[in-house]
């Protein structure tokens, strides 16, 4: 396969009326205004200030612990289902620990923390039930909730997106099909333009027909520059290559990079992912800053063994769980978190741009044991 050309890299967004996936959607050439600098406010960071990137990463920290409300409505389902523990230890008394362990047990199970978090943290409470450490109901509910918070914090401590100093900061997002992918980039990148970031995307999903007509009108939704392919076939190393050096030439904050989605075990699409790494890093030593894998949320614990191999790969540094507000499955944020020790950044709590929330395992843990 011939390599193209930096000539056959459109660097603006060419949007194609012809995609009947997207007719819907009103497509004009994206010619990038000159936008008036926001009123500075406590959530606001100017890319003129030192430290840039830490500033950036306390503030989107921040807004998610002022975002407690959508993460609380974006984990109704899940705290429907472990709203029987409330019930369990309203009154509860001595006498019935076996039977309230036991269904707590099976409540917890059904919220897929998993088998083996699951077994952690009723044995931990047996102990402490039996040693004289809890003596109520509500007791018991707080030690839960310490639990799972301690589970979460102590192995995925690292919530905050980890850019580095040196600009263009490069995050490649990456996943398999179907899995809120694209959508995932096209919102963080409203959200970090909204913080003061200069963003610059760039289309490597080159197998999938639609893809950069999706994330071209990701780019006109939020304001963004785009780079795409415009020759077919073209490579995703080279696309992510060509975006990275003209984010470093034209001073972006930073490059978000899509990829294809692709089967965890398909192994030669798998290998892709690496020569898009590899092609990154030849531009910017150290790059990418971040490899995020989006994970859809319905799956439970069946994104284990995706997160696994994408890891193996390509070394994944954060995961965006994604649908979790149509899904009762909330405790798999728990144990991918567990198996794997790698942190959770974004959660998908909502179809609306600003529905993808910044992780925060406290507001998290409250959500589901409201």
């Amino acid at each position: 396969m011939a390599f193209p050309s930096p000539a056959h890299l459109s660097l603006i967004s060419k949007p194609s009326p012809s995609s009947p996936l997207f007719s819907n959607f009103p497509r004009t050439r994206f010619t990038p205004p000159t936008p008036a600098r926001p009123t500075p406010s406590r959530f606001t960071c100017l890319a003129s200030q030192t430290g840039f990137f830490t500033r950036l990463g306390r503030l989107i920290k921040e807004k998610a612990k002022s975002d407690v409300e959508n993460i609380f409505s974006g984990f109704s389902k899940t705290r429907d289902n472990l709203a029987v523990i409330d019930e369990l230890l309203l009154y509860w008394n001595l006498a019935d620990t076996d039977r309230v362990l036991d269904e707590l047990e099976e409540a917890l199970l059904v919220s897929d923390f998993g088998p083996k978090i699951t077994i952690k943290i009723v044995e931990s409470l047996r102990d402490d039930i039996l040693s004289g450490k809890l003596k109520s109901g509500s007791e018991i509910k707080d030690a839960l909730k310490r639990n799972v918070l301690e589970l979460l914090t102590k192995k995925g401590n690292k919530t905050e997106l980890q850019l580095g100093f040196r600009k263009p900061a490069v995050i490649m997002v990456v996943g398999v099909n179907g899995g809120g992918k694209t959508t995932s980039l096209g919102k963080l990148a409203y959200r970090l333009k909204n913080e003061g970031a200069k963003i610059l995307m760039a289309a490597g999903d080159t197998f999938r027909a639609a893809a950069s007509d999706q994330l071209e009108i990701w780019a006109e939704r939020t304001g963004c520059e785009i780079v795409v392919a415009e020759k077919e076939n073209a490579k995703a190393s080279s696309v992510l290559s060509q975006a990275v050096k003209r984010g470093k030439q034209e001073g972006f904050d930073i490059v978000l990079c899509d990829t294809s989605g692709r089967l965890h075990t398909n192994y030669s699409l798998m290998e892709e992912l690496i020569a898009c790494k590899k092609a990154v890093g030849k531009v910017i030593p150290g790059a990418p800053n971040e490899i995020l894998l989006v994970l859809d949320g319905n799956t439970g614990l069946n994104m284990l063994p995706q997160a696994r191999e994408f890891n193996e790969v390509v070394g994944i540094t954060g995961f965006i769980l994604t649908k979790l507000d149509g899904s009762a499955r909330g405790g798999c944020v728990v144990s991918v978190v567990d198996e794997l020790g790698i942190p959770v950044k974004f959660v998908g709590v909502g179809e609306g741009l600003e529905d993808l929330q910044p992780f925060d395992a406290e507001a998290f843990v409250n959500a589901i044991f409201s």
